[in-house]
């Protein structure tokens, strides 16, 4: 075979290059590395306390306000690193524009609006669905279905995140609308999390992260200026939001577009952590009660987790 034939044309190129909804496979294929762990389980470990975090921020601060806030404080940080200011390709900056909003801007958004309409137990349980959204639109651009460990793992892990997530579900009221908001905010992440991997593989995931935050900063500053008239100033609230935008939005996501760019949509996995740390920051910090369904549910997520770390199909 030809050398012509064997590899892509520069048009090809940049035809999936300029195509936005596509994905590719994670550089690495085979069982989680140690690496690979330290990042996976730090994603579970800081997103799931980013909760506690927002509880804080939200006594002083209205919602759009704390969204828009940890953003600038996550894209801020980041370019203060020199790496984050390579050049990207002009080619590259409708999928930018595109992971923005889909994984920043939509759910950021709509999540909180989510959270005053249906309980935190029907919140958790449908953001547990991520891993679920983003295996399956990773498999569809990829033409691959998921191989046996990884379908078990999802099955596993949503067991698990349900049976955290029951004994608060019929806590107060939930209205449709409320769920219809979680579910979009939830298939956002799952086609974020796939069509970041071409731009991760291709730079790295700090320049794209910081490009990423700067633009649904903008996206995001009209919701926040609406909501200075309805916030107060609050020392401890402006730490936690700074916290929360320092570490669970700017560290974690360059953290997560990493594992993303070496093990695929089977980083969205650690998501399945965030429930279990919030639950523990629950009881150690606000004296929560831990029902034994909660406990069960812990294991399982573990479990999925397991099964999620082993070697992909094709490795």
């Amino acid at each position: 075979m030809s050398e012509s034939l064997a590899q892509p044309s520069e048009g090809d190129v940049a035809r999936r290059r300029r195509t936005v909804m596509t994905t590719t496979a994670g550089t690495h294929l085979g069982a989680f590395t140690p690496l690979d762990w330290a990042m996976f389980v730090s994603i579970g470990l800081i997103w799931g306390s980013s909760f506690l975090l927002i509880a804080i921020g939200l006594d002083a601060f209205e919602p759009g306000l704390v969204t828009w806030l940890r953003i600038i404080f996550g894209a801020s940080v980041l370019w203060l690193v020199p790496t984050a200011r390579r050049r990207v390709e002009r080619a590259d900056l409708p999928r930018l524009v595109a992971l923005s909003l889909l994984w920043v801007a939509i759910p950021f958004t709509l999540f909180p609006l989510a959270e005053q309409r249906i309980t935190s137990g029907l919140t958790g349980l449908v953001n547990g669905a991520v891993p679920i959204f983003a295996v399956a639109v990773g498999s569809v651009m990829l033409r691959r279905a998921p191989g046996r460990s990884q379908a078990m793992g999802l099955a596993v892990g949503f067991v698990g995140i349900a049976a955290i997530a029951l004994p608060t579900i019929g806590e107060g009221s939930s209205e449709a609308a409320g769920v219809v908001m979680a579910l979009v905010a939830t298939v956002c992440y799952g086609v974020a999390i796939n069509i970041a991997g071409p731009l991760t593989q291709r730079y790295g995931s700090l320049p794209v992260m910081a490009r990423m935050l700067a633009l649904a900063s903008l996206w995001t500053l009209p919701l926040g200026a609406l909501s200075l008239g309805g916030s107060d100033f609050a020392w401890p609230s402006l730490l936690a939001v700074a916290g929360l935008g320092i570490v669970g939005t700017g560290i974690a996501f360059v953290l997560m577009g990493r594992l993303v760019s070496r093990v695929g949509s089977r980083a969205s996995f650690a998501l399945y952590l965030i429930p279990v740390v919030a639950l523990i920051l629950g009881v150690v910090f606000r004296d929560e009660a831990v029902r034994v369904l909660s406990v069960v549910g812990i294991g399982l997520v573990i479990a999925g987790a397991l099964f999620a770390s082993r070697k992909e199909r094709g490795a």
